[in-house]
């Protein structure tokens, strides 16, 4: 029987940490905090230096605006996504919802330039792993299904659109969005933020997050936490964090981990032998992306910075940089699977180690 894990809310690889004031004698500013669930996971609006009114405004704005974008956009509830996937194996054109091709233009580009690593187009991969499902996912699916879908190869390339009209010549694409959803959503946000007037924000999706401004007098301030921290305590909080780094304004920071989510399968008696299946499928094999720990981006875009964490991820230590460079990412932290760092040049210089890891590799983007 696997046992599947979801811990979204206690295992994040990336959360922010408030560092008080140096001085007494200086203000706080003020803040305003509101928190729902959206897209699996707990989001944390941040506002500061605004008055009640704007915030009460403003938290209203994001949670009707984000209860859209997942009614919209979500690959296995009944809305906008599910019908154009109803629809695609007929390889026929029809028309479809501005809403989802707008996402979908944005990761058909991005896509391009991953060389594919980056591939929204595989949702019958993931949903053959049991992972397009709010229930606990099964066991590990045959090779036999897993090579079929694989060597039919969808891409988003297969996938033509005119205005409001899409067309697919590919039966095996099923488009999912789960890994740009929450960076697009968190630039449009910030974007109507701005628009409001608000030049001090953090929106913090699961742990994904970007920052507009400031933290009163200092940066915002992001932890990057040790991908394989068991712990749970306030005690063990020093032990679980690998890095240190300040935010800019107008930057995003998105990780993937091979932790999120995951299932573990027994092969026999024996609890070392399990087999850990986590969520982020390599298209090019069709089982979990092997080699990678977790992937931490910094980005101006949230959606690109979110799609090339999964990118990088998947490309592993070996190919990490050449998809870096196709991807115009300079800012990259990779934890490679014996927990050994692969680091950019300039993710370097911003980063605070705070565990005594090897550096395996530095490389100028």
């Amino acid at each position: 029987m696997p046992h599947f894990y979801l811990n979204r809310f206690l295992t994040l690889l990336t959360f922010i940490i408030f560092v008080g004031l140096s001085s007494a004698c200086q203000q706080q500013p003020r803040e305003h905090h509101d928190s729902f669930i959206v897209f699996g996971t707990i989001i944390n609006v941040t506002l500061l230096d605004v008055d009640d009114k704007t915030a009460e405004k403003s938290f209203r704005h994001i949670r009707e605006d984000l209860a859209i974008m997942h009614r919209v956009w979500h690959v296995w509830e009944p809305g906008s996504l599910m019908r154009i996937n109803s629809l695609l194996p007929y390889k026929t054109e029809f028309s479809a919802s501005p809403a989802v091709l707008d996402v979908v233009h944005v990761a058909k580009d991005l896509a391009i330039k991953s060389n594919h690593l980056f591939n929204p187009a595989i949702g019958k991969l993931i949903a053959l792993w049991g992972f397009h499902s709010h229930k606990q996912p099964g066991i590990q699916p045959s090779d036999k299904e897993i090579q079929k879908l694989v060597k039919q190869n969808p891409t988003l390339e297969n996938i033509s659109i005119d205005g409001v009209r899409i067309n697919n010549s590919n039966a095996a694409v099923k488009i999912d969005l789960g890994g740009i959803a929450k960076g697009v959503a968190i630039d449009r946000l910030l974007s109507y933020l701005k628009q409001q007037g608000i030049h001090n924000a953090l929106i913090d999706t699961g742990g994904d997050l970007k920052v507009i401004g400031k933290h009163g007098n200092r940066p915002w301030k992001v932890a990057i936490r040790d991908p394989r921290f068991k712990g749970q305590s306030k005690a063990d909080k020093k032990d679980s964090i690998v890095a240190l780094l300040d935010l800019n304004d107008n930057e995003a920071a998105f990780t993937s981990g091979d932790y999120e989510r995951y299932f573990k399968s027994k092969e026999n008696k024996d609890k070392d032998k399990d087999k850990h299946f986590h969520h982020i499928i390599d298209p090019r094999t069709g089982y979990p992306a092997i080699g990678t720990q977790s992937v931490t981006v910094l980005h101006e875009n949230a959606a690109t910075a979110d799609a090339a964490a999964t990118a990088l991820f998947i490309a592993g230590p070996k190919q990490w940089v050449e998809i870096a460079k196709a991807m115009s990412i300079k800012y990259v932290l990779l934890i490679d699977e014996s927990g050994k760092l692969h680091i950019s040049s300039a993710m370097q210089k911003r980063l605070k180690l705070e565990q005594a890891r090897e550096i395996v590799e530095r490389v100028s983007l």
